[in-house]
């Protein structure tokens, strides 16, 4: 634990909890209170959204702790079946949208 005693206070998950709740009104504020075009509003949205995952790796996470081979090859592994599960369901979805797929 890098020379800190067991009874401090949880600063760093008290920063992380606040900027994961700031990113996640100032999302719905652009979604729902901008004049944007939705192209734009997506790829905010979507920045945002980045944003908050590496705030989830470092803060609650730790991703700069452990050993490095193992946990470089499993964040590569995560990354790689959270993309598959987005693209993976943007495809599903526009399908059933075009028709080309039964429901």
């Amino acid at each position: 634990m890098s020379g800190q005693s067991n009874n401090h206070f949880p600063w760093n998950h008290v920063l992380g909890f606040a900027l994961s709740i700031f990113l996640t009104v100032l999302a719905v504020w652009i979604a729902l209170y901008t004049s944007l075009s939705v192209t734009a509003v997506i790829w905010i949205i979507v920045g945002l959204a980045v944003l908050q995952a590496l705030v989830q790796l470092f803060m609650f996470m730790h991703v700069r702790e452990g050993e490095g081979r193992i946990q470089t090859t499993t964040m590569y592994y995560s990354a790689g079946i959270g993309i598959i599960i987005v693209f993976g369901t943007i495809w599903v979805i526009q399908s059933i949208m075009s028709g080309s797929m039964p429901m």
